[in-house]
């Protein structure tokens, strides 16, 4: 079955995006290519169950098993070694990647407390676009009686658009509630 948002995608916004920028072909016109979420637990170099604990949240959340990251080299001030765990990530892609967008936008956002848009400049001139997020318990698939440490996390949206604006106008006319 497809997701909702694919469905919109191709039978409404494809049609927009093709009007406004002009493009020659379907193939142009820029898309998703993967949606990364990213945890960094600081706090895990002295306590491992933050870390596994935050990777079971992160599985609950996009609905695929989160990888443990360590650290590349070793630093004295943050006391960190090298091969430490220090966080966790998922990279996204075909329906869940869709699913996970859609809940994003429709679900989670709407929670955020005092909320007034996601930021219209967090592109990174390639069209990929980073939203930070300080709590993991917008979503609801997350406990909140569960949870024993509160952590951000990052959600990078990769996309095919070359530009930056047709990369915001893609997410724009997929729902992300930019400020203006």
């Amino acid at each position: 079955m497809t997701p909702r948002l694919l469905e919109r995608y191709r039978s409404e916004v494809q049609e927009k995006l093709k009007q406004e920028f002009g493009y020659a072909n379907r193939h142009q016109i820029p898309t998703f290519s993967k949606i990364v979420v990213n945890i960094g637990v600081g706090e895990g170099t002295q306590n491992p169950k933050l870390i596994e604990r935050a990777a079971e949240e992160l599985a609950l959340i996009t609905g695929q098993k989160a990888v443990v990251r360590h650290a590349k080299k070793s630093i004295s001030n943050f006391k960190l070694r090298e091969g430490q765990a220090i966080g966790c990530m998922v990279t996204l892609r075909g329906a869940r990647m869709w699913e996970f967008y859609d809940r994003l936008v429709n679900v989670a956002l709407p929670r955020v407390r005092d909320f007034r848009g996601a930021s219209p400049r967090a592109f990174d001139k390639r069209g990929n676009y980073t939203l930070g997020i300080r709590e993991q318990i917008i979503f609801p698939e997350v406990d909140y009686d569960r949870v024993e440490k509160i952590t951000g996390m990052n959600v990078t949206i990769c996309t095919t658009a070359k530009t930056d604006a047709e990369a915001r106008q893609l997410l724009a006319q997929l729902g992300m509630p930019f400020r203006s």
